[in-house]
């Protein structure tokens, strides 16, 4: 089952995409259990109050009160990484303004029922295959097993007395590993995950922007770009982004 917030200020709009996800539901056999927030505000205190996580956040972008992408981005600075959005608005326009919250989706309205379903659905399949994706890093104590969609990146340690030491930081923490850059680059080659400096990988889905020659993560931590790599980099972040929004 996956869990589905719904906001949007317009209680007409919330009931369209509920009704396009029972439809869904119906066709697939996918469960859908949904929730419904008149504002970005409402869906702020969910989570403040300890409210469960959802899988997916619907967000429609102009909202009074707080747009759809201030709330996404609050959710994000609440360490709310995991959840995926998917922005329905009238303004094409906007696109670019979403980047740095991580948007999965981005629809213009009114949405095509049909282009809604092909996306939830891609989006249900992004979910089962996330689950199947792991990296098994050598660590002191054993293997560390970590979901690909967790790392955010993985860097070069100095040591003095480790070789070849690393560090592995996380959606949740931040471990010691043991292996070269070179080596793990090359076992997630074509994938989400790019080297941007020869003692730094990241996870692409957690870039959140640019900051000359270095790039922030969706964690805050600000990571170096080799010299060399600053366009390559740029170019694989913008078909990365490209990609997913297809």
């Amino acid at each position: 089952m996956y869990r589905i917030a719904i906001c949007d200020d317009e209680q007409q709009r919330r009931e369209d995409v509920r009704r396009m996800l029972l439809e869904l539901s119906v066709k697939s056999g996918i469960d859908f259990a949904t929730e419904e927030f008149s504002s970005g505000e409402a869906l702020l205190s969910h989570y403040s109050d300890g409210g469960e996580p959802f899988h997916i956040w619907v967000l429609d972008i102009e909202m009074d009160g707080l747009t759809g992408i201030e709330t996404a981005r609050k959710l994000r600075e609440m360490k709310r990484l995991s959840e995926q959005i998917i922005f329905l608005t009238s303004y094409a326009e906007y696109m670019l303004e979403s980047f740095d919250v991580m948007t999965f989706q981005y629809l213009l309205k009114p949405v095509d029922p049909e282009v809604f379903v092909e996306k939830m659905l891609k989006l249900c399949r992004y979910f089962e295959e996330k689950e199947q994706e792991i990296l098994i890093v050598k660590a002191a104590d054993g293997e560390l097993v970590l979901h690909h969609d967790d790392i955010i990146a993985i860097e070069a340690a100095n040591s003095l007395t480790v070789k070849h030491k690393l560090k592995i930081t996380t959606t949740r923490d931040i471990h010691d590993g043991r292996g070269l850059i070179s080596s793990y680059a090359d076992t997630l080659k074509g994938g989400r995950f790019l080297q941007i400096h020869r003692s730094v990988l990241v996870n692409l889905s957690h870039v959140h922007k640019f900051a000359g020659n270095r790039v922030v993560m969706s964690n805050g931590m600000e990571l170096p770009i080799g010299r060399s790599k600053l366009k390559e980099v740029k170019d694989a972040c913008t078909r990365f982004m490209v990609l997913r929004m297809e």
